[in-house]
């Protein structure tokens, strides 16, 4: 269908499948192909076992005794948050737990585009101002040295609690909570941010006496911020994240109940892919075209008539944020022309594309054309850039590498951002695209579909998709199961979507049909033959109130019928 490298994985040996005969051969399968062939149990029952003790991050217990103290005397605390869904979902769950035990607390989340991301000196100088001596962070603050300085010359406490990749300075802060600081010992480096705040808040409940351990409060944020953030669903976080479902599908938070209802999606069905692309990007459009208090205030609402009111505002954003990033997709597309099949690295920027749509038209780009990518908005003085990257190149390591030229920078080894002056965007292209050259010289960098198994269609049934069940939640570190199967019959395809963009399929193998969409195939329906190799997942949909199984179809080609 398109130049797109389909990559099986090696098959499990019959030695190896000896060594867990309980299990389905497919699972096996699956399972050996996430490298969990020693510890599948544990990954199966997904139990407390896979929970450590929040004071083994270094700096918790600093952090929860300057938290208690300021609750014993009644001083004013300020959380501030980043404002996407893993800074917001954090904020409320800081908020909340501490406004539990007492405590005087209030949310301070900065305007993406007129504060940017992290500390900020003027919101600092205005808390100062207002009397609030205590600012814990979350989803922030790791790279905030200036900022924690002038906090400390007017008197002000920082505890930071963060994620993101460590600096070689630490900010000089009251304590500095981060399981990937180097001299941290914590056995899980994956949490994402509002985990670390999961964990603040069960160090502070513990050293409190009041944590219930049995309890699934605050759950349901933290499933939805860490399946929103993308960080790898094993180990704690598979823990956090299945257990907070559970939570999520039986919330009583209002504002999650409207969002999900206007959505078309249904509590008690709500999975790790609910999330990541229908309810996390509502959450985060408010932040990427105005302001994430809304979301804030959805996720803490009361009130029937509010929460319906900001379920509607952020359903109107989302649609608006899909508008616009459409409209920069085609545009960086056309702007790249020729560019992308010789570049190890691409660039593109405007001065009308809004930051809040970068990231999106980074991480689609980068899928695409399989290379690390670069979207930038271009200011007068200053520009903002947004970086989405493939597994084989650390985009951290390479605009650390470039500091020199960067106004502050940040994030993930596959996702990042950054600020620079906008005479040295030129300079910056050239020096990341030497050090992309250098790092994917041997790359083949033709995207790429990971499959983990080939299989007949007709070998698929419910039981078999129940079975797959097991595995989930599904996301970072452990992918929806992909298959493959060769010379299916196509009975019946057409068009859908309001511009044709997807596909519908009735397909057969044997005697067994299924029904299948491929999303964004629209522009390949005429190149189809009879009969097709598909490369697919298995996915359920609900239609009315009737649960169905179909395939969710993510490449194909042309059978060979030799």
């Amino acid at each position: 269908m398109n130049n797109t490298r389909w990559q099986v994985a090696p098959a499990i040996s019959l030695e190896q499948l000896k060594e867990c005969p309980e299990l389905h051969p497919l699972i096996a399968q699956l399972i050996y192909n996430r490298g969990l062939l020693d510890s599948y149990q544990a990954f199966f029952d997904t139990d407390e076992r896979l929970v450590h003790d929040p004071l083994l991050l270094v700096d918790m217990e600093k952090a929860a005794d300057r938290i208690l103290r300021a609750i014993r005397d009644q001083e004013r605390i300020v959380i501030y948050g980043d404002f996407d869904a893993d800074g917001v979902t954090a904020t409320v769950l800081l908020v909340e737990s501490i406004a539990a035990i007492g405590g005087i607390v209030e949310p301070y989340i900065p305007h993406r585009v007129e504060e940017g991301y992290g500390l900020n000196s003027d919101a600092l100088k205005r808390l100062h101002d207002k009397g609030i001596r205590l600012v814990i962070t979350v989803d922030c603050g790791i790279t905030g040295i200036d900022e924690v300085k002038q906090a400390n010359e007017m008197g002000m406490n920082i505890v930071v609690t963060d994620h993101h990749n460590v600096p070689s300075q630490i900010p000089e802060a009251t304590a500095v909570v981060n399981p990937k600081r180097p001299d941290c010992t914590y056995p899980f480096k994956e949490l994402a941010g509002v985990g670390v705040a999961y964990k603040l808040y069960q160090a502070l409940y513990t050293l409190n006496g009041s944590f219930d351990k049995s309890s699934n409060q605050y759950l349901d944020l933290v499933a939805l911020g860490t399946v929103a953030d993308m960080v790898p669903l094993v180990n704690e976080n598979r823990y956090l994240v299945k257990k907070g479902l559970q939570a999520f599908n039986s919330t009583e938070r209002i504002g999650i109940k409207e969002m999900i209802s206007i959505s078309g999606l249904e509590s008690g069905y709500i999975d790790s892919e609910s999330i990541s692309f229908v309810l996390a990007p509502r959450i985060n459009s408010s932040a990427r075209l105005d302001h994430a208090i809304s979301s804030y205030k959805l996720l803490t609402t009361t009130l029937k008539t509010e929460a319906a009111l900001l379920a509607q505002v952020l359903e109107g954003k989302n649609k608006e944020r899909q508008r616009l990033t459409s409209e920069v997709l085609k545009d960086a597309r056309n702007a790249l022309k020729g560019a992308a099949g010789d570049s190890p690295l691409l660039m593109v920027g405007s001065k009308e594309y809004p930051s809040g749509v970068l990231g999106i038209v980074a991480s689609r780009l980068s899928e695409e054309f399989y290379r690390p990518v670069i979207v930038l908005e271009i200011g007068n003085e200053e520009t903002r850039g947004s970086a989405r990257t493939i597994a084989e190149f650390n985009i951290i390591n390479a605009l650390t590498k470039c500091d020199s030229l960067l106004v502050k920078y940040g994030g993930h080894p596959r996702a990042s951002g950054f600020t620079v002056k906008t005479t040295n965007i030129e300079q910056l292209k050239e020096q990341l695209t030497g050090i992309a050259a250098e790092v994917l010289a041997d790359i083949d960098l033709t995207p790429s579909i990971d499959i983990d198994v080939e299989i007949p269609l007709s070998s698929i049934n419910a039981d078999v998709f129940q079975l797959i069940e097991r595995l989930a939640p599904f996301g970072q570190g452990n992918p929806v199961p992909v298959f493959l199967s060769r010379t299916v019959e196509v009975l019946d395809r057409r068009t859908i979507g309001s511009n044709g963009d997807h596909l519908r399929f009735k397909l057969r193998d044997g005697t067994v049909v299924w029904d299948a969409v491929g999303f964004n195939l629209g522009k390949h329906a005429g190149n189809l033959s009879s009969y097709l190799d598909i490369v697919y997942s298995i996915k359920m949909s609900m239609w009315g109130n009737r649960k169905t199984l179909e395939l969710n179809l993510l490449d194909f080609i042309p059978a060979s019928l030799l």
